[in-house]
């Protein structure tokens, strides 16, 4: 820790190394010793968040340490005059940090703010037709995971994702999902894996999952995974994690493949936690 604390002295020759990852995450640490979760806001957890109240106690207290990072890194901005609550952060902060769970600090590295909006919002689109004209419009939207780092949410939908824990719907899964498929620079439906022995088969797989979600679709067949997830490669990803985290046992039935690869890359079984 002293090395580190000297090279913070040395000025502008060490900026290259503040960007270590490493480095912030030793500052992190010794920033945030000691800091916890209140008893009343592990309390509301308990009340509102059905997985969290059925962790062990060690990933428990793990989600709680990497909530207590996220409340100091990422900053809330309320629109359309919502004012954004400590409560608010809290339930954001511990439904986006299961994504994150067994992950290193620092946390979703790329995300700097998240925009709150009391409920579905218009947003502008534009849209470009077979002889190039661009034509705009206003759709209606629940959340967004813009590239540079902002996410936008409808709060009345991040609380009807937490009311319904095993019906595979998730706002804030869904976005953040997103944020970590654009931690690689592009939007592929490919997160940064943890080794490269992943992407072939993790290529293979998803592909086949993604033509067999619309092959399914087309026909009329029965799909654990919501047919959204058929949009694009990148909507698949999120869609499928959020049914890896809220209908894990049927994801592994459904497709057991696609469920060991989320495992592998999650580095979690959520099916510990739904144990009755």
């Amino acid at each position: 820790m002293l090395e580190f604390f000297m090279l913070l002295t040395m000025g502008v020759g060490c900026a290259a190394y503040w960007y270590s990852d490493e480095l912030k995450r030793l500052y992190w640490q010794r920033k945030l010793n000691g800091v916890n979760l209140s008893d009343d806001e592990r309390a509301f957890l308990e009340r509102v968040m059905p997985i969290y109240r059925n962790m062990t106690d060690s990933d428990r207290s793990q989600l709680e340490r990497q909530v207590v990072w996220f409340l100091h890194n990422i900053s809330f901005l309320g629109r359309d005059g919502l004012v954004v609550t400590d409560v608010m952060k809290l339930v954001i902060a511990a439904n986006a940090c299961l994504l994150v769970l067994k992950k290193p600090w620092p946390l979703f590295p790329n995300v700097k703010q998240v925009l709150l909006y009391p409920s579905a919002y218009y947003a502008s689109e534009q849209r470009r037709d077979s002889a190039g004209l661009v034509a705009y419009h206003d759709v209606v939207r629940q959340g967004e995971s813009w590239p540079g780092g902002t996410l936008v949410l409808s709060w009345h939908d991040v609380v009807q994702g937490c009311k319904l824990p095993e019906d595979g719907h998730n706002l804030v899964f869904h976005e953040f999902a997103h944020q970590l498929d654009q931690q690689t620079g592009s939007t592929t439906g490919t997160p940064a894996l943890p080794n490269k022995s992943m992407y072939a088969k993790w290529a293979r797989e998803f592909s086949r999952a993604f033509n067999m979600l619309k092959t399914n679709i087309a026909y009329g067949m029965p799909n654990t995974i919501h047919q959204y997830g058929a949009t694009n490669e990148a909507e698949f990803f999120a869609v499928v994690t959020e049914t890896f985290l809220e209908k894990p046992d049927e994801l592994n039935r459904f497709d057991a493949s696609i469920f060991n690869l989320l495992c592998d890359y999650y580095e979690f079984d959520p099916r510990q936690w739904y144990l009755k």
